[in-house]
């Protein structure tokens, strides 16, 4: 019997969790964090839902940490069976995990200094030895090669353009009598199209089940113009003369913003600005992004005449934390490119608490932001940001560009699914409600599809067709 169990990114945005109970043995494809508010952080705590010894592999589609930051936990717990992901993730995974380890440790003692937590003491979820022995685990696998992750079940990754080494994954289960076996996609995110920097995303192959991400299932971006649009937010930041911070997830991200603000100036359209990237990760990325170029695309630098984006020497790296420091010392514009994406942690968190009551700084968000994360509450025109137990005045001036958004709309999902014939069933995730719902009614008018919108839980019966046929609001 094979089923499905939703463990996370069911109603909401983040852990990503789907366990694949095949009749061959156990496949977890990604293992996220959930991040946002506080009830949703709690669930990273919860005892697993099965035995984490008793998954016989992971399938990661891409390294963000909503799909990968709970890998080193579940090691932690028991899980010894290996890792599969693209060569870029893998390369890129270290990366992040540790930055995650780092981030938790340091919020931990930050709070057992400052008393502001209900634990005592505060603890991370994992240190960087659970991160060393989930990094062992590892086993690359190139697209378009088929690899089997549990007997009787093969997989291979497809590209899905949100970010580098980013893939659905086509799955299939082997009927227990030898007939047609199941197949199941899942989407992992999938990313826009002509998106900066990075290929278009394939489309999905047939098949009889499909996992597919809700992000922005009840809107459709603006017609994207990142080049414009972020000329203009930057031309404004620094014209009043401050600082712009820019949070930013530390890998993707960042590199776009550095790709795009890097043609502006050498182009001419932008006045030259010192620009740091004021992380570790995101400074070692680069390097994995120049090891990986072949996975690029770089159009847009090739259309404006730019040859020095991403081995710019304008682009300041700041690595240690006195060099982060330094940059406090700067007086007039400048940019700051920060971690974490959010505004969970990480060295924006000093700045934003520095900064936000300056008039003169120009906050940009410019990816999605989590229900309850900071970044979303500076979107919803928050008067203060708890940051590290103090409430800090918002003074600044708060832009948002969607033009980098890393997630298809809903015009783009339904372009990036093309002529797929309907799949047995359609189960929506990684999206908040209203976003969901929205993809779920869009599919039905538009396709006639069965669709799905599971909560965190929820099993369903792949080879029982009468299950769960109506979709649920």
């Amino acid at each position: 019997m094979t089923k499905l169990q939703f463990l996370g990114a069911a109603g909401v945005v983040s852990g990503s969790r789907h366990l694949l109970h095949a009749p061959g043995g156990r496949v977890l494809v990604d293992c996220g964090l959930f991040q946002g508010e506080k009830n949703l952080r709690d669930r990273n705590w919860e005892r697993f839902a099965v035995p984490p010894e008793s998954i016989d592999s992971v399938v990661l589609t891409h390294g963000h940490i909503d799909h990968s930051g709970f890998l080193p936990r579940l090691t932690k717990e028991g899980f010894r069976g290996p890792i599969y992901l693209t060569p870029a993730t893998a390369d890129l995974l270290g990366l992040l995990l540790y930055d995650s380890a780092k981030c938790q440790a340091e919020d931990a003692l930050y709070a057992n200094r400052k008393g502001y937590s209900k634990h005592h003491p505060a603890l991370p979820l994992y240190d960087d030895h659970d991160v060393d022995r989930t990094l062992r685990l590892l086993e690359p696998v190139p697209r378009g090669r088929w690899f089997e992750p549990a007997r009787g079940v093969r997989c291979r990754y497809h590209e899905a353009g949100h970010m580098l080494g980013s893939s659905f994954v086509e799955t299939e289960v082997a009927a227990g009598n030898g007939g047609t076996p199941t197949r199941i996609v899942f989407s992992g995110d999938v990313g826009r199209f002509s998106a900066p920097l990075y290929k278009d995303p394939v489309s999905p192959p047939p098949c009889d089940y499909l996992v597919l991400e809700s992000t922005y299932g009840n809107r459709d971006h603006p017609p994207a113009r990142p080049l414009e649009e972020l000329e203009a937010v930057t031309r404004e930041a620094i014209d009043r003369g401050g600082m712009m911070l820019v949070a930013s997830f530390a890998i993707g991200r960042a590199q776009q913003l550095i790709y795009l603000l890097r043609i502006l100036m050498a182009s001419g359209r932008l006045p030259e600005v010192p620009i740091w990237v004021d992380s570790p990760m995101a400074v070692d990325a680069m390097e994995v992004f120049r090891r990986h170029v072949h996975e690029h695309d770089f159009s847009e630098a090739i259309d404006a005449g730019a040859i020095e984006v991403l081995d710019s020497p304008f682009v300041r790296m700041s690595k240690t934390a006195n060099e982060s420091k330094a940059i406090n010392a700067h007086r007039g514009p400048g940019i700051i490119i920060a971690s974490s994406g959010m505004m969970n942690g990480g060295r924006i968190l000093h700045h934003l608490a520095r900064r936000l009551p300056d008039p003169l700084t120009t906050v940009l968000v410019a990816g999605y932001q989590a229900s309850g994360t900071r970044g979303r509450k500076l979107i919803d025109r928050a008067e203060t940001l708890r940051i590290h137990g103090r409430d800090i005045p918002v003074k600044a001036a708060v832009r948002r560009i969607d033009a980098l958004s890393g997630h298809a709309d809903r015009g783009e999902i339904d372009r990036w699914l093309g002529a797929l014939p309907p799949p047995r069933r359609t189960f929506l995730v990684h999206g908040e409600p209203p976003a969901a719902r929205g993809m779920a009614e869009f599919l039905q008018q538009r396709r006639g599809w069965n669709v799905h919108l599971p909560r965190i839980g929820d099993t369903v019966d792949l080879e029982a067709p009468s299950e769960l046929e109506t979709p649920r609001p």
